[in-house]
């Protein structure tokens, strides 16, 4: 792609006024899609107003290059074009996305007159007003691949880790995910320091003794893995030694980068223990459905609690003179009885991320954290492909 000085030193094709030339036609459902995905990550309130702009780049390849940057995150995008007069413009991201969505089903065209863009599909005609393409950022380069990884199988493990990263932003190291790269290993961790979610995947390193560690946005990771599921592998490119780290996704003629957060991330793996002396498994699908009963009695920042006796657990939640509720479920307990409690919506995120039948609960005593994996047999083991640690909430007994 060209870059933004390229384009203002005159590389795109000017009339012999002098004025810029660019003409395309592209599908609009491609269009609608592109501009959409391109223009998700604009900033609400931009620096400096051609941030809030998706750059359109017409090759005369006959290939359409979208663009948007925030100088901390790119996006790009190429789709086929039928190009009459190859040339750059630059428009307001979320206007065009609005608009593009709401054309009919026909091609749309695009050319410049003056300084607008006008886009024409069937009856509709619209006029936008351009922006300085000279003043527009260069986007990132790609760094090298560093490996590709099953779309699928990375979408269902970034949505499992990122619930449990910080939205606190006075503390943006926590805000990311740790991405450990370890041959054909990738370990994605986050924490809010109130739960610790872990998990471990297997992919396609360009070396076989690659071993690298990255912080990754969390935002920016879940955004990346929910657009690119479709793409059946994605690539991923990091550079992460030497001055400012980047990071880049690219599958299906779509390539974001990011730039990684800057900081010693806490030696969170060692929370897990290295052995629990008491463990129960039940029903993920009794659990949530208990604790979700059980949690609308439970005020804001009040617990929910669990008491475990052989053959059973009983969740309560309420006290004094409010409302109560509880309720008892089956459940297989090895070692001793136990009681805890737990913020309600941290338990209920933990048992939505397993994605198994069966659920363990791991503890070594009721004041310390409890681990949770899931299982597909009651009498099976829990798996270590996903470990959620949380941490219990005191309560007067």
């Amino acid at each position: 792609m060209r870059t933004a000085c390229e384009v203002g030193s005159g590389v795109d094709r000017q009339s012999d006024e002098g004025v810029r030339i660019v003409k395309f036609r592209v599908e609009r459902d491609v269009l609608a899609e592109a501009v959409t995905w391109t223009a998700r990550t604009l900033p609400t309130r931009p620096p400096v107003p051609v941030l809030a702009g998706v750059l359109l780049d017409a090759k005369s390849d006959g290939t359409l290059t979208l663009s948007s940057f925030d100088y901390e995150v790119s996006a790009r995008s190429e789709v086929p074009a039928e190009v009459d007069e190859p040339g750059t413009v630059l428009v307001s991201g979320r206007l065009l996305a609005d608009i593009s969505r709401a054309l009919p089903g026909k091609p749309v065209d695009v050319h410049l007159e003056g300084s607008k863009a006008v886009l024409t599909c069937g009856a509709s005609r619209f006029t936008l007003l351009t922006m300085p393409v000279e003043d527009y950022p260069s986007l990132p380069g790609m760094p090298q691949s560093t490996g590709t990884v099953d779309a699928d199988v990375f979408a269902q493990a970034v949505a499992q880790v990122t619930m449990a990263a910080s939205r606190d932003e006075t503390l943006p190291l926590l805000t990311g995910v740790r991405v450990e790269l370890e041959g054909s290993t990738l370990t994605l961790l986050a924490t809010d320091r109130y739960r610790l979610a872990m998990r471990e995947i297997s992919w396609h390193p360009a070396s076989p003794d690659l071993s690298s560690v990255a912080l990754v946005r969390a935002r920016t990771l879940s955004d990346v893995a929910k657009s690119l599921t479709s793409a059946g592998s994605i690539q991923i490119a990091l550079a992460a030694e030497g001055g400012t780290g980047l990071v880049g996704f690219e599958a299906g003629g779509r390539r974001t980068t990011s730039l990684l957060l800057d900081g010693e991330y806490p030696p969170v793996r060692r929370l897990f223990p290295e052995q629990t002396t008491t463990h129960a498994v039940l029903s993920t699908h009794d659990l949530v459905e208990a604790a979700r009963r059980v949690s609308l009695v439970a005020e804001r920042n009040t617990p929910i609690r669990l008491s475990f006796t052989e053959g059973q657990v009983v969740l309560e939640a309420g006290q004094g003179d409010d409302a109560q509720a509880s309720e008892a479920l089956e459940v297989v307990l090895t070692g001793e009885a136990i009681s805890t409690a737990f913020n309600p919506q941290y338990l209920l995120d933990g048992l939505g991320a397993l994605n198994t039948e069966f659920v363990r609960l791991a503890f070594t005593q009721p004041s310390k954290p409890v681990v949770m994996t899931g299982q597909h047999k009651a009498d099976g083991e829990g798996e270590a492909g996903f470990r959620y640690l949380l941490m219990p909430i005191r309560f007067a007994s």
